[in-house]
């Protein structure tokens, strides 16, 4: 097992039809990590402040922060989950829903919906529980809710769609499963009146209204000799400008493709874990070794490569004003210049790792940890 594919397979982020789970841990330890890069002195040259905190409890599952205007909607793994004004920190509503998540959190501002552990769909409704259902395969996505809808993702690769109010299901997508599936959040939304999914290496275009598949584009395909080499999942975290979505499959490629047309613009090769996010003009992305890079957004040409925090567990990037915001395993968040990739300034938290991708809501960068830390920056 070589070191790039032993690096995606750090905290057992696999399912299979059989336990895998003793072997992954056996290659783990069997490897030594890299050292961190060390950090130099803070540049501060962009003015950014905490403005608030709270404390939630431990988060250790593929958390998404759902943002709805100026609310965030937050879980932990407990079952804890907490919408919160992003612009003062103020608590909107609590609610414990009492079981172990794996999934979560999808909103559209009235509807909240969440995975389990134990396979039920969670919904409540302006913070109340409304419904649970039964369902056929474990799910690492967040739920979607939209168009009074909340679609799945599970890991038998169908796609699944409820009625927001009442529960009941409306239809069943499922599609030729792999040996293996990443246990690790994957891509659903919408874009315009498409259910946009990934589905192994592909970005595929469904109905909302009855799951039919209007197109696929694939960004990566399988290659390799083994189901691990072959794996080539899309991740959570895309990055749109208009009818153009551009993400990243697992430790294989990064690309774009044109939600109207169904069609690829581009790919290029890619090692990485984590999902993309970008503006206008470039995709940003962070590589499973810590190099961050700038895609050119028409045509996925590189435009430049940072490797000042190279192994520091880096999450996802959060484009938020000149900036390219980062978490790392430290629980320290990096602003690098959108242009160049140079320092402008770094934050603590409290020192446990940030686990999901930063967010922006209500003029806030919120941040969330390992230990349950919900932070909140400003800029100045």
């Amino acid at each position: 097992m070589t070191s790039m594919n032993f690096s995606g397979l750090v905290g057992l982020k696999y399912v299979t039809a059989v336990t895998l789970s003793v072997l992954l841990a056996a290659c783990a330890s069997s490897v030594d990590a890299p050292k961190p890069a060390e950090l130099g002195p803070n540049a501060a040259l962009l003015g950014i402040r905490q403005a608030w905190f709270l404390k939630t409890s431990e988060v250790n599952f593929p958390l998404d922060i759902k943002v709805t205007g100026t609310t965030i909607t937050i879980a932990s793994s407990s079952g804890v989950v907490q919408a919160v004004d992003a612009r003062t920190g103020s608590e909107l509503w609590q609610v414990n829903v009492s079981t172990a998540l794996a999934a979560g959190v999808g909103s559209d501002g009235v509807f909240t919906a969440l995975v389990t552990r134990d396979n039920e769909l969670v919904v409540l409704e302006s913070g109340k529980e409304s419904w649970r259902q039964r369902l056929g395969a474990q799910g690492f996505t967040a739920p979607l809710v939209a168009g009074a809808r909340v679609f799945v993702l599970l890991a038998d690769r169908s796609v699944a769609a409820f009625d927001a109010k009442s529960g009941r299901k409306l239809w069943n997508q499922q599609r030729p499963g792999e040996p293996l599936v990443l246990r690790q959040a994957g891509v659903m939304q919408a874009v315009g009146d498409t259910l946009v999914v990934g589905l192994s290496g592909r970005l595929v275009g469904m109905g909302p209204q009855d799951g039919a598949i209007r197109w696929e584009a694939p960004i990566a395909s399988p290659r390799g000799t083994n189901d691990i080499e072959r794996l080539v999942d899309l991740v959570a975290g895309v990055s749109r400008e208009g009818d153009v979505v551009c993400a990243r499959a697992f430790q294989a490629a990064v690309g774009c493709v044109n939600t109207t047309r169904g069609a690829l613009v581009w790919t290029r090769p890619a090692m990485g874990s984590e999902g993309v996010h970008g503006d206008d003009k470039f995709v940003y992305g962070t590589e499973s070794d810590g190099k961050i890079i700038a895609w050119r957004r028409a045509d996925g040409e590189r435009v430049w490569v940072s490797e000042r925090l190279r192994y520091r567990g880096l999450t996802a990037p959060l484009v938020i004003g000149r900036s390219v915001a980062v978490g790392d395993g430290s629980g320290l968040v990096h602003f690098l210049s959108r242009e160049d990739g140079s320092p402008l300034n770094r934050m603590p938290t409290d020192g446990s790792a940030v686990v999901a991708k930063p967010v922006l809501a209500g003029g806030t960068l919120v941040v969330v940890t390992r230990n349950g830390g919900i932070f909140g920056f400003k800029p100045e």
